[in-house]
C-alpha cells in the first residue's frame, strides 16, 4: 500500500535533526519536511491559509485557533520550550531594576498574542505582582489570528520591530520581551542588558517551584487529515518521539555540540531536574499547558479558559 504524503513545517532544532537528515522513517507516511521558523511567517501561512498539512505551531496560536473553531487538532509533542526569564531585557538608563519597576512602563513584544508574550506576561502577574494592564504593551501590529482584546489592554503600533528596537535603545520603549535575542543586544549595545542580573538562577527557582520547563509550541495539523486517515496523529507522535530519543544519544560524544561545555552543562541539568524537561505526552504537561491556558484566558486571547485536555488527540 503506498504511504501517505503529507508536508510539515518546522525549525531546525537538534532534536529535530534526525527527522530533517532522513534517519526517521514510517511505514505509512511519506513526509515532506519543510524547514521554516515564524520568522518566514510559518504559523500564519497554516492558520490563515493551510499551506502545510501539519506544522510545528504557536502554543498560543493554537489555544486560539481552538477557541475560534478553526479546524486544527494537535498531538502531545512539545518542540520548542523557554523560561520567559532569560527574554526579558531593559535599557539600563531607565531605572529597572526588578519586574516591579515595570509598573507605568513601555514594552516592546514582537507581537501581542505570541507564546512568549503570553508567558512573560502572565509570568509577570502571577510570580512579580506585575498586572498587564500596568503596561504599555508596543507591538509591529502584525497578529497571527485577529481577536478583540478587553478595553483595558494598553497597546501601541509601530511599523518594523526594527522601530521597537530603535526606541529601545533610546529609552522610550524601556523594556522588551522576545524569544530571540534583540539586535541591540547581539551589537553589544551598552544601553541593554537583560531585566535579571542572574536570569539562569531566576529560570532555576522558577523552575524548582513550578516543576517544567515551559511550552512555546505544539505540533499540530489539518483536523480532515485525521478524519481521513486516523492513525495520523499516532504516527506524528512516534516519529517526533524517536527522533528526539536520536537526537539526545548524540549528546554521549562530548564533541557533537559546539558548546565547548554542553556535556557538562547536560550532566548539571540531570543533577538539577529528576525528569526529562523535554517530555512529550498529554500527562506529563498537564500542568504546564493548564498554566498557559489560565495566562490566556486571563489576557483576553481566549473567550474561556480551555481545558488541556480537550487540546490534544489522545495518544497510545
Amino acid at each position: 500500500m503506498a504511504k501517505f504524503k503529507i508536508t510539515l513545517a518546522l525549525g531546525s532544532y537538534d532534536r529535530h535533526a534526525p527527522l530533517l537528515e532522513g534517519c526517521i522513517d514510517h511505514p505509512d507516511l511519506d513526509i515532506e519536511y519543510l524547514e521554516l521558523d515564524p520568522q518566514q511567517g510559518r504559523h500564519e501561512r497554516f492558520l490563515q491559509h493551510f499551506e502545510f498539512d501539519a506544522c510545528e505551531l504557536s502554543l498560543s496560536s493554537y489555544l486560539i485557533a481552538v477557541d475560534q473553531g478553526l479546524p486544527v487538532h494537535a498531538v502531545p509533542i512539545f518542540p520548542r520550550r523557554l523560561f520567559s526569564q532569560s527574554q526579558m531585557y531593559k535599557n539600563v538608563n531607565c531605572g529597572i531594576r526588578a519586574p516591579k519597576d515595570l509598573v507605568g512602563k513601555r514594552v516592546g513584544l514582537s507581537a501581542y498574542q505570541n507564546t512568549l508574550g503570553v508567558r512573560a506576561r502572565g509570568d509577570l502577574t502571577h510570580f512579580y505582582g506585575v498586572p498587564p494592564e500596568a503596561v504599555t504593551w508596543v507591538t509591529p501590529g502584525k497578529e497571527v489570528i485577529d481577536v478583540k482584546l478587553p478595553p483595558h489592554v494598553k497597546i501601541d503600533t509601530r511599523h518594523s520591530m526594527a522601530e521597537i528596537e530603535e526606541e529601545f535603545i533610546k529609552g522610550s520603549i524601556q523594556a522588551m520581551f522576545v524569544s530571540r535575542l534583540p539586535k541591540p543586544v547581539r551589537q553589544g549595545h551598552p544601553s541593554v542588558a537583560r531585566l535579571f542580573d542572574d536570569p539562569q538562577a531566576e529560570e532555576e527557582r522558577y523552575f524548582r517551584e513550578e516543576g517544567y520547563f515551559p511550552i512555546m509550541h505544539v505540533l499540530a495539523y489539518k483536523r480532515e487529515l485525521a478524519q481521513e486517515h486516523p492513525d495520523l496523529p499516532q504516527a506524528l507522535y512516534e516519529i517526533f518521539e524517536r527522533a528526539r530519543r536520536q537526537a539526545m544519544q548524540r549528546w554521549i560524544d562530548p564533541n557533537w555540540s559546539m558548546v565547548m561545555w554542553g556535556r557538562q552543562e547536560l550532566e548539571r541539568q540531570n543533577q538539577l531536574c529528576d525528569f526529562d524537561p523535554w517530555r512529550n505526552g498529554f500527562e506529563a504537561n498537564r500542568k504546564n499547558l493548564e498554566r498557559f491556558s489560565l495566562y490566556s484566558h486571563e489576557q483576553g486571547l481566549t473567550r474561556r479558559r480551555l481545558a488541556a485536555a480537550e487540546l490534544f488527540v489522545p495518544i497510545n
